[in-house]
């Protein structure tokens, strides 16, 4: 099962990017735990300087942006 981490402060960005990794997840079937990162020192500590940042399996993917739903699921796609 892959580990998909939104880290963000609780900004409306960091919810629509959770709501659009859910959505890719449903549509492709993935299994994925979604763990949303909200401590600043823990999200400064892994690089990221502008929220949302967006880890799979430990691998930064982006930051700052968020990215909609079929950009998404090739991503995840690829990264099963």
């Amino acid at each position: 099962m892959m580990l998909i981490e939104i880290l963000g402060t609780g900004c409306s960005k960091c919810f629509s990017l959770e709501r659009h990794v859910r959505k890719a997840i449903e549509k492709i079937g993935a299994e994925a735990e979604i763990k949303r990162v909200e401590d600043i020192n823990e999200i400064i500590e892994r690089g990221v300087i502008n929220v949302p940042g967006l880890f799979i399996n430990g691998e930064l993917i982006s930051t700052g942006r968020v990215l909609g739903v079929k950009d998404l699921m090739k991503i995840i796609v690829e990264k099963r």
